[in-house]
Parts: C-alpha cells; sequence; structure tokens
C-alpha cells in the first residue's frame, strides 16, 4: 500500500497530531456531521451550525432539500478549503414513495431494477444547476417493505441524484405515476447517522465547554479535517519541506518519506505531516513509482493550503 522512501523522524516541538489538538484549535479546522431536521435549507443550518462555534467561515458537502432530514456535513473554518475532497461522496437514502396505483412487488422490484446502473437524469425545475441531461450512476434501489401504494425504499447512488426524480420517473415507466413524500440521507462517504447530531445537541454540547470546561461532547463532535477524508490518496513530506509548502511551493520528490502506491497523475492528493496533519491538498505531477524512484522534480502540485503558516519553522533561514 505504500512506497517508503526515506526513514525520518518528525521534530517533536513542532505541530501535533490531530488527536491532541484542544477544542480551539480543532474549531479552526474540523467537520461537524448535523442530523439536519425538515423545515429550514441546508444553507440555513450551515449558518447556524457557523453561528454555534462563532467560526469565520463555514460550508456543507451535499444539499439537501428544506424537507429531507439526515446526515449533512459542515465544514468549519480552515476545513472549508478541502470541501472540493468532500463534494463528490457517494450518498445513501430511505425514503418513502406513494404509487398512485396499486402495482404487485414483482412488477415494482423489475421496474426499479432498470433505473439501477448508469442513468441519464434530467434535474427538476427548481434545482440548482442547469436543466440538461446528466449520466449519473445508480448502485442499489431497492424495496424495504411495501403497504398498499406506499412503499419504503433504499437508494445508493453518486453525488448529484435526484431521488425525488429517481421516484417520478421510475412512476413514468411503470406507467401509473409516483411521488416522494418523505427522505433521509442516512450516509455521505464514510459519515453516518452514528455520527450525525442535531443542531441543539451540537449546540448544548458548545454551551457546556464554554460554562463548565467539559469537552468530552465537543470532542465526538468536531472531526479533524484528517479524520474526515480517509478516501483521499495521501503523500507524507519530512518536516523541512513543511514551511514552504504551507506558502505555496510545490512538493519536490526530495521532500517525500512515504507515497500511498496508487496514486496516478492529475489525481487530488492529501499533502501530509509526518504527524499526520494535513498541510494542503494538491495535484499529483508524478505517478506514485515515479514519486518513489525519482529524487528530482515536482512530485505534486499545491493547491489548497490547509495548515497555518507558522507551525512549522522554515529551516532554510537558520
Amino acid at each position: 500500500m505504500w512506497y517508503i522512501k526515506a526513514r525520518e523522524e518528525t521534530l517533536e516541538e513542532f505541530g501535533k497530531s490531530p488527536e491532541e489538538r484542544s477544542i480551539g484549535e480543532l474549531i479552526e479546522s474540523a467537520v461537524v456531521i448535523v442530523d439536519k431536521h425538515a423545515g429550514p435549507t441546508s444553507h440555513q443550518i450551515t449558518q447556524w451550525t457557523k453561528e454555534i462555534f462563532n467560526a469565520k467561515k463555514a460550508g456543507h458537502a451535499g444539499t439537501l432539500d428544506p424537507q429531507v432530514t439526515g446526515v449533512l456535513p459542515v465544514a468549519l473554518n480552515d476545513a472549508t478549503k478541502a470541501m472540493i475532497v468532500l463534494m463528490g461522496l457517494d450518498k445513501e437514502y430511505v425514503g418513502v414513495m406513494h404509487l398512485h396505483k396499486e402495482v404487485s412487488e414483482g412488477v415494482l422490484r423489475q421496474a426499479m431494477q432498470k433505473f439501477v446502473g448508469e442513468i441519464i437524469q434530467v434535474p427538476p425545475k427548481r434545482s440548482a444547476v442547469a436543466r440538461r441531461p446528466r449520466r449519473k450512476r445508480v448502485y442499489v434501489f431497492d424495496i424495504v417493505e411495501m403497504e398498499g401504494k406506499d412503499v419504503l425504499f433504499y437508494v445508493k447512488c453518486e453525488a448529484g441524484v435526484y431521488v425525488r426524480k429517481l421516484v417520478h420517473d421510475l412512476g413514468q415507466a411503470l406507467g401509473i405515476g409516483a411521488h416522494m413524500t418523505e427522505l433521509r440521507r442516512t450516509k455521505a462517504g464514510h459519515f453516518d447517522e452514528k455520527q450525525a447530531k442535531p443542531l441543539i445537541e451540537i449546540r448544548d454540547a458548545y454551551e457546556i465547554w464554554k460554562s463548565e470546561g467539559d469537552e468530552s461532547m465537543l470532542k465526538e463532535i468536531l472531526i479533524p479535517i484528517e479524520h474526515a477524508i480517509p478516501h483521499v490518496k495521501k503523500v507524507f513530506v519530512k518536516d523541512t519541506a513543511i514551511a514552504q509548502i504551507c506558502n505555496g511551493a510545490p512538493v519536490y520528490a526530495s521532500g517525500l518519506v512515504r507515497i500511498q502506491k496508487d496514486i496516478k497523475p492529475g489525481e487530488i492528493v492529501g499533502i501530509f505531516s509526518l504527524k499526520n496533519e494535513l498541510i494542503a491538498l494538491g495535484i499529483a505531477k508524478m505517478s506514485a513509482k515515479e514519486m518513489y524512484n525519482k529524487s528530482r522534480g515536482i512530485a505534486v502540485r499545491t493547491d489548497r493550503v490547509i495548515m497555518k503558516k507558522d507551525v512549522y519553522p522554515d529551516f532554510r533561514k537558520k
């Protein structure tokens, strides 16, 4: 899984592992998984989350319609710079559809299977994107329970699939019509319902920390950005390279310590310190094997710097 290019030790006096961060430090670069309730927009939920933590910036990954509930990842402060790798996560939902006429379970299952795999979907009229046909992938579309015209269903799909439209198109294919009455997102990437907390619980955890100094609840809620992106391929660099990277310099092959084996040119990669801190996101300019074999050249072009500039010194000035 890894190419080990150098045996390098990290200097303990600079930086710290994500697990050692204080609550204040976590708020500067963390993701919160909100259990969105029905009614407000995803933007409003994000704004309330921002206000709870007195954050300067906040952004959400994967918009939910106002009446849809469930898993909504919200990035705080510097973690918003990593939104590019949080936006395209696969999603899972459970929902209720109402059929306009009764059909047998067998007929319904057969029709649903036609919407599994690559589908062509035109976004609904009230969507925020252009209404042109788009190719999307549905991995699973299945019945959980059926009672008359009401069907509890499960969907697993790639980002950007409109489940309400999926149900509508299914009704059209059946020739009887159908509409969605309820929907809940149960998973976004590796984030699931077990991690999701309602806003009131998040606010209470913050107030308990501020008033009583008890950070136990907030520690469960604030996910370090490093733990929020396990799907992103990684390279690890020497301590001596970090300050330059934080100033926008690329990652040179000579500064690498450990490289994930399946990196391909053009992919987004996470640039990490030896303490598992996310320094930046970048674009691979070499394959993993080239990064390992070459002693010179740009391995990764730095794209979005996450780490603050003063965490590691510029060793060239010493």
